[in-house]
């Protein structure tokens, strides 16, 4: 889960500094993502092909305890839930926008008859 980490650093870092703490310890950046986990959600999103423009369709939603298995393996994840698509995983802590990660798993689409999730 290192690329999950990768993910919230500077988001972290940004957000120690707002509240006085420029240079946090690996010790207090530490705890920061285990306090930033535990209120976040990924949101899985696949692109539509769609000619001259690029829309996305939510599949799911989820806490990040919810989807230990996506944050452990999310090629694998996804390939085995959705089959092959450009997929885009949107973080959340709450209301704010951490980051967002692509991965292109091969396959044949299996999300094109599974209803979206409004968001």
């Amino acid at each position: 889960m290192t690329w999950v980490w990768t993910l919230y650093e500077q988001y972290l870092r940004k957000k120690l500094a707002n509240r006085g703490n420029a240079s946090p310890t690996d010790t207090e950046l530490e705890a920061a993502f285990l306090q930033a986990m535990s209120r976040s959600t990924v949101t899985i999103l696949v692109q539509v092909p769609i000619p001259n423009s690029v829309r996305f369709k939510g599949l799911a939603r989820g806490t990040v305890l919810e989807m230990t298995d996506l944050l452990n393996d999310p090629m694998q994840y996804l390939q085995h839930h959705f089959g092959g698509g450009k997929f885009k995983l949107n973080f959340h802590e709450g209301w704010h926008f951490v980051s967002t990660k692509n991965f292109k798993p091969e396959g044949p689409p299996r999300w094109e008859d599974l209803p979206e999730i409004s968001f």
